[in-house]
């Protein structure tokens, strides 16, 4: 890539320390002071103004801005970008896959105002330092970038009161770099994940609901609830001050498209619904951030709220057997129980393969799938509809001559799957099971997933996409690859796409290797990958940088034309 003297000269004054921090002109003095303060190297020492009610950040993204200034002059001046990078110059008959970046969780924060006991701003963090890296991103051949769009800070204030301000800065700079943005609409808190950074809650007004009806949140069998989302046992009650779970997804994303229509489908390209913990359609089966929960341990079924308890005891009735409905299986273990060590999913005799068993997460399954079912309806429809950005999906003929057309938003619709592989090699797949993928030694946990997502026309990402099988302890019985493998052909047979993200954030050449291999297709039935979303950008990235390009970028979007994944 090739840079003009004027073009440099403008990074430079860019990356000068001196504008670091600095607001554009007409911006008031407390958000002066907040922009300012947002660069300093340590921000959870900065007072309440940024810690405290709102959240802790213990922010991945805090180099110098000496560090930065050397480090993204060096790749700005690089001269080896692929060629085949850049849309219009791609001429390798090998289809590169778009790499994308996930940006840090505290991309956005909120920051106290003084007005009042909820009073708080939403901000983007780092402003300046942000300009300059998603261009730095873009130079160097990725397609765009992956930001968490926080309901706890989105509609901190209030029902329906929405500020997406921050949002909006950071879109048009990422416009302005010519960059892609695949927005998720995080229904969930962070801080109990594994890499969280940060800890953003709920919305105080959906804490205060919790307060008064604690079912509201997922319970264990020990009583134990988790605030992390919503238990979707009370998707169709009207538990949020009026309206139901389901509804307030569907403002929110409805009130997001109002706010970017302009950039629906151009700039946004792809709105990924959060359907879970940790954005994920699944269970919060493996609670690792408060301890309860540690690898490789079974994990426990989430369904004691009385919304779930509820849904169950109906299920059972129905089944003409009411003994089943008080509970999930007595004998699945604790959290860090192996699977032998529990009667319900040890490989022999195992009552996982019982008509109970097969009762249970029969249920416990369809709830997870009606879930997601009803939440893409949902948003579906209202980002379809006449005034908002949409494309036509379907004209057909009428019998009076005239057309009828079927619309669907201009952006894409997609879901997170989560890659719980340890026990994959078992028959009772109990990680899975518990999270509530009901998958076995002969059943396919994820067919009725991708039926569902194929009746959207929307696609999946999916975790673990760096890992191999002979890197994880053998008495897990974990198979990443396997689970890649399920997941991918399952899709590929029903036509939908899928992205791949890693789950840990590595450097070294096994996962590169791994990723361009899950990335361009394990094999002729197993398909490939849509895209490849990075998990993250940071100090590590950019510690990184050299190899993370050579690895990921161009090996991705400028693929040898002997790579298997030719089409």
């Amino acid at each position: 890539m090739g840079f003009s003297r004027s073009r440099l000269s403008s990074l430079e004054k860019n990356l000068n320390p001196s504008y670091f921090g600095r607001s554009q002109a007409g911006r008031g003095s407390f958000r002066d002071a907040l922009l300012v303060r947002s660069e300093a190297i340590d921000v959870q020492q900065q007072g309440p103004g940024v810690a405290g009610s709102h959240g802790q950040l213990r922010s991945g993204f805090i180099k110098s801005d000496t560090e930065l200034r050397g480090l993204l002059m060096r790749i700005y001046q690089a001269s080896d970008a692929p060629s085949c990078s850049l849309p219009q110059q791609i001429t390798s008959p090998v289809r590169g896959v778009p790499v994308y970046v996930m940006l840090p969780l505290d991309t956005v924060w909120l920051v106290e105002n003084g007005q009042g006991s909820n009073g708080a701003e939403s901000v983007l963090m780092r402003e300046k330092a942000m300009e300059v890296s998603l261009e730095m991103l873009r130079a160097s051949g990725v397609e765009g970038v992956m930001v968490d769009v926080w309901w706890g800070i989105v509609e901190h204030g209030g029902p329906k009161k929405y500020d997406f301000s921050a949002y909006r800065r950071l879109f048009e700079q990422v416009s302005a770099a010519g960059l892609k943005v695949q927005a998720v609409m995080s229904f969930h808190a962070a801080g109990g994940n594994v890499g969280d950074t940060c800890t953003i809650s709920l919305p105080p007004w959906v804490l205060e609901v919790g307060t008064e009806d604690p079912d509201i949140f997922y319970t264990d069998a020990a009583g134990f609830r988790n605030k992390e989302c919503i238990s979707l046992g009370c998707d169709n009650e009207p538990v949020l001050r009026g309206r139901t779970p389901i509804q307030v997804y569907g403002d929110f994303c409805a009130a997001f498209a109002d706010e970017f229509a302009p950039m629906m489908g151009s700039v946004i390209d792809e709105i990924t619904v959060g359907m879970g913990p940790a954005g994920e359609l699944r269970y919060p089966s493996y609670p690792e951030g408060d301890g309860r929960w540690r690898f490789p341990g079974v994990g426990q079924f989430q369904c004691y709220d009385r919304y779930m308890l509820s849904s169950l005891q109906a299920a059972a009735g129905a089944e003409g057997r009411p003994e089943w409905g008080h509970g999930g299986p007595h004998d699945a273990g604790h959290y860090n129980a192996r699977e032998n060590e529990t009667g319900f999913f040890k490989d022999n005799g195992g009552s996982f393969d019982t008509p109970y068993g097969s009762f249970f997460l029969s249920w416990y399954s369809s709830k997870l799938v009606d879930h997601a079912d009803a939440i893409l309806g949902t948003v579906q429809q209202v980002l379809a509809e006449r005034g908002r950005p949409r494309i036509a999906r379907e004209v057909r003929d009428t019998s009076d001559g005239g057309k009828m057309f079927a619309f669907e938003p201009a952006a894409k619709l997609s879901i997170k799957l989560a890659g719980v592989h340890w026990w994959f090699k078992s028959r009772a797949h109990a990680a899975e099971n518990t999270a509530g993928y009901y998958s076995t030694w002969y059943r396919n946990g994820y067919l009725p997933i991708f039926e569902m997502l194929a009746s959207h026309r929307a696609g999946a990402s999916f975790t673990c996409v760096e890992m191999r099988d002979c890197e994880h302890p053998m008495e897990g019985r974990c198979s990443p690859e396997g689970l890649l493998h399920q997941v991918l052909a399952t899709a590929a047979r029903l036509g939908v796409p899928v992205s791949g993200e890693n789950a840990l954030q590595r450097y070294d050449q096994h996962a590169f290797d791994r990723i361009a291999e899950s990335a361009f297709g394990q094999s002729v039935m197993a398909g490939r990958l849509e895209r490849l979303t990075f998990l993250r950008m940071g100090d590590m990235m950019l510690d990184n940088w050299d190899q993370f390009y050579a690895g990921v970028i161009k090996r991705l979007t400028c693929p040898p034309d002997h790579w298997q994944g030719r089409r």
